[in-house]
Order: C-alpha cells, then structure tokens, then sequence
C-alpha cells in the first residue's frame, strides 16, 4: 500500500492541541507501517520548519523516530516542502532517511503516472504579490539571511508567529469546493498537454475533496478537526480518499 498525507502542522496551537496532534499522526504512522511501501508527505507536515546547520526545531521526536524507522525498514519516505516547512536543507535527509522535494513533480508511483504537489504555489499568475512573496522565501538570499542574521530562539519565535498569523488566515475563510477552483483549472490545463498522467493528488487547503471527471483530482485535508482525509494506491491501482479518527485512544 501507498500511503500521500499532508498538512499535519505539527507544532501549531497550545500544547495540549500540539501533543494532540502528534500523538495521532504517531497513530497514523503505526498504522501505514503495516503495509506500506512507500509514505508520501505533500507539505506542511511541520507548521514551521528552520534548519541552521547546528540547530533544528524543537521537539517532533516521536514523529522522527517513527519516520527513521520506517526508512530503516526499507519504507521510501518522500517528503515534499509546503509554504510552512520549506526551509529544509539536509537534516530530514540525512537523519530520517528522507527524500526531499521541493516542486510539484510527476512520478510513477505503483504503476499509475501521478502529478503530486503540495499545492501553494500553483496557477497564481494573476497573484502578482503572492509570486514575489513565494519567489523571496524559497530563495536562497532569504534563507541565508535569516540563518546569518536572526538568533535561532527569535526565528523561530518569528516563524511560529509568522505560520500562526497564516494560518488563522486560512482558517478564516469558508472553504466550499468553488475555493479548490484554481488548482482544479490547473490539473485540467495539464491534462491537456500530458494525457498519460492518471491523477492530481494536492494538499495545501485542507479541504478534502475528490472529483473524477476529465481528470482526477484529490485534495487532503488538514489534521486540526476530528477527523483528517488521506489518501492510498492499492495493488489494484486504485486511489482512494480516506478517513483518520484523530480522536481515537490507545489504550
């Protein structure tokens, strides 16, 4: 089994909200470590991430401990930076056996052709703001000066300020399907130019949803409810969308 899962947002919230969502990821984790052969995480699994090249976030031991494991076994772990983790470098790599990716990307997986993506920085060309903020912090002048500038304690102050504030704003509005219009338009204009991708698989606006039309698109869902939407690829190449309890107990 194939498992995609995205925007957890591990560290958001007090810290009752943040040991509640990653004891359930931890759960989920367990839980694809029965049959999976390969784990996707489509962005924003951290809900701000800084490597400096001695210092790392605080804290996400379990959930670390779990994704090394799972590479141990021979699992791929293919992590895919979101607008809230996407200033990785090496660590994830080299300690949990990950790999990175850091654009949308198109990969056989299973046997069907699959565009993956986190999905925040597709079909904004009319977002002309929105391009120089996503061109300024994906690029390396940022990335250095905050690492040679900033004191590690007051980055990620910041950072979790700055994931904070982005989040209520997200928060804030009513999603409906009409909100996942743009990145449905894009998938449709790629499926013109590249018929032999089978399906689109997005996270970013935590809005579960899947449509099979033309094309076939899903979309996960963040973990702040009761329940968070995931999807999996059979042995029979068969993509579904499905739910996790996050409420669950172990006893």
């Amino acid at each position: 089994m194939i498992y995609f899962v995205s925007d957890i947002h591990l560290g958001a919230g007090s810290p009752d909200k943040v040991r509640r969502t990653e004891d359930a990821f931890c759960r989920w984790l367990d839980m694809a470590a029965k049959d999976a052969t390969k784990i996707y995480l489509l962005g924003d699994i951290f809900d701000f991430w800084f490597e400096y090249r001695r210092v790392v976030p605080q804290g996400f031991v379990r959930t670390l401990g779990r994704l090394a494991e799972l590479s141990r076994r021979g699992v791929e772990v293919v992590f895919f930076t979101g607008n809230h983790d996407m200033w990785c470098y090496d660590y994830l790599e080299w300690e949990c056996g990950m790999r990175i990716v850091r654009r949308p990307q198109i990969e056989e997986v299973g046997g069907l052709k699959l565009h993956l993506a986190h999905g925040d920085n597709m079909n904004i060309k009319g977002q002309p703001m929105l391009q120089l903020m996503n061109a300024f912090f994906r690029s390396r002048i940022a990335r250095a000066m905050f690492s040679w500038l900033v004191h590690p304690d007051l980055a990620l102050k910041f950072g979790r300020w700055w994931s904070g504030k982005s989040r209520k704003s997200h928060g804030s509005e009513e999603l409906t399907p009409a909100s996942l219009n743009f990145l449905v338009d894009y998938a449709f204009e790629h499926k013109e130019r590249y018929a032999d991708v089978d399906a689109y698989i997005f996270g970013h606006m935590h809005y579960p949803f899947e449509l099979r039309d033309d094309a076939v698109v899903m979309f996960m869902s963040d973990w702040s409810g009761d329940k968070a939407y995931y999807v999996t690829l059979d042995d029979n190449q068969q993509l579904e969308l499905k739910t996790f309890d996050i409420n669950e107990t172990v006893s």
